[in-house]
């Protein structure tokens, strides 16, 4: 998991290159932990959302990343039985959460 955050967090610092805030909340509801993560950025285009966590997809620029962050991440915790989903609007930022089984 500990890849999951470090792929989670350096989105958000390369999204907000003038500066921001990152907020982390964590929390449990019923059977599971709820993990999330926002960011002030500049946020995601919504022609890109669909295509996020597709292997080789970026949409920072071409040199910009291998776009295998969120791909690897999304494996990663399916693989711990959770799921996880990013809502984003342009220019007003990202947020990630990550919902896990507490078992």
């Amino acid at each position: 998991m500990g890849q999951v955050f470090v792929n989670i967090f350096l989105n958000a610092i390369q999204a907000m290159e003038e500066g921001g805030e990152l907020r982390i909340r964590a929390e449990t509801s019923n059977d599971e932990i709820i993990l999330t993560v926002s960011d002030t950025g500049k946020g995601i285009p919504e022609n890109a959302l669909p295509r996020i966590f597709d292997p080789f997809y970026t949409a920072k620029g071409e040199g910009k990343g291998t776009g295998l962050g969120l791909w690897i991440s999304q494996g990663i915790v399916e693989r711990h039985g959770g799921t996880i989903q990013i809502e984003s609007e342009k220019g007003k930022g990202t947020t990630v959460r990550i919902h896990l089984p507490v078992n």
